[in-house]
């Protein structure tokens, strides 16, 4: 709680008309804080944040409210920009991210509520952020059961119902059914989903399901005891569909395939990519032989080949030194201009050398004492001039 906020009660004018953007108000009290102000209004069309729904944001006269939250019966509006008591302001919530979380918000009930239903497990802990909703199921679910789910859930957003809000009496209340059933003080506010979900809850809601537009499952991953998916509603769909579409046009482009087809394109190109990497491996493993048998009794050698891969210069460092007689080291330059290396000798104890190798040519590696492997920041000449030492 803010300290030297005096509290008493504000009209909540988001629960009389949750689609109300602009109102007036008298400023009943603002007190400076160690950052900022804190604004009092006897009313406010401001959601302070709650029930894992984050708060509204907007403007009192043009000075932007940055945060907005309960504290007792009233609801401090944070501002940089002082506001003094007694005048009248116009304030005005940011539309646009307000509607995105009551769209997030309702179709986060509606996909607990039938879970719940289906499956008997109670949603444990629940996120909106600005880029996707994060709940926590007390069960584990599947991805097929998630596209049950979502797929439900579309079809009762698309009934387009109404949805309830109401305040039960104590009595009414004690026989009801609903999530979050648990010792509440005061007024109880219950907001029912007809046919999906009944829950008590003090957010924001659209009024008819066909608002949330859709809902789509992102994720779902074992945390706990249960799942935790991630979600979006409404235009977040949209905007996710169409930078998908967008990439798989993008990848439709490059693999001159028709975009229904890019699955079948990609799969193709795998394909041809493992022959390719079977070919390359007979490559390197015939290269290898023939550099074992190029070296064979040569004593200690030192070879340099273009374009290998870590394991393919270890393949060949391996062939060359059960010949050569000798140590075999083998390097191969890497795209920043760096040198992967492998170097091993039978019987051999190549820990010093190593050390020595890494310390002058700025290098890391190791391994066994008969056979290392590592990298140096330098030139193919710097790398020639200390193995001639």
């Amino acid at each position: 709680m803010k300290k030297g906020i005096i509290m008493s009660e504000t009209k909540k004018l988001y629960y009389e008309d949750v689609y109300q953007k602009e109102f007036t108000a008298i400023v009943q009290e603002c007190k400076k804080l160690e950052k900022g102000y804190g604004i009092i209004l006897d009313q406010t069309a401001f959601y302070p944040e709650g029930g894992g729904q984050p708060c509204d944001i907007g403007t009192l006269n043009d000075i932007s409210v940055y945060d907005v939250q309960e504290e007792g019966n009233r609801i401090v509006h944070y501002t940089d920009t002082p506001v003094e008591a007694g005048t009248e302001v116009s304030g005005k919530i940011d539309w646009e991210r307000r509607f995105d979380l009551m769209q997030q918000h309702s179709g986060e009930h509606i996909v607990s509520g039938l879970v719940h239903e289906a499956y008997g497990y109670d949603n444990v802990g629940f996120h909106m952020s600005s880029d996707v909703i994060t709940v926590d199921f007390s069960g584990v679910l599947d991805e097929k059961q998630l596209k049950e789910i979502e797929d439900e859930t579309n079809k009762k957003i698309w009934e387009n119902t109404a949805v309830e809000i109401f305040y039960p009496p104590k009595e009414e209340l004690e026989k009801l059914s609903y999530r979050s059933k648990k010792e509440l003080t005061g007024q109880v506010r219950l907001v029912r989903f007809p046919g999906s979900d009944l829950c008590a809850c003090c957010g924001t809601h659209v009024t008819h399901t066909g608002e949330i537009g859709a809902v789509k499952i992102l994720t779902v991953e074992n945390f706990r005891e249960g799942v935790r998916v991630t979600m979006i509603c409404g235009k977040r769909v949209m905007d996710y569909l169409s930078i998908v579409n967008e990439q798989n046009h993008q990848i439709s482009v490059k693999l001159s395939a028709k975009t229904e087809e890019t699955a079948a394109a990609v799969e193709r190109l795998q394909d041809e990519n493992f022959r390719l990497k079977g070919r390359l491996l007979h490559m390197i493993n015939e290269l290898s032989e023939t550099e074992a048998q190029r070296y064979e009794d040569a004593g200690s050698v030192l070879i340099f080949h273009e374009g290998l891969e870590a394991d393919q210069v270890r393949k060949m460092a391996d062939a060359v030194m059960q010949k050569c007689a000798g140590c075999c080291a083998v390097f191969s330059r890497n795209e920043d201009g760096s040198y992967k290396y492998a170097m091993g000798e039978l019987n051999g104890d190549l820990r010093q050398f190593t050390k020595n190798m890494n310390a002058a040519l700025n290098g890391r590696g190791g391994g066994k004492p008969f056979f290392v492997q590592g990298s140096v920041k330098a030139s193919e000449e710097e790398i020639r001039q200390f193995f001639q030492q």
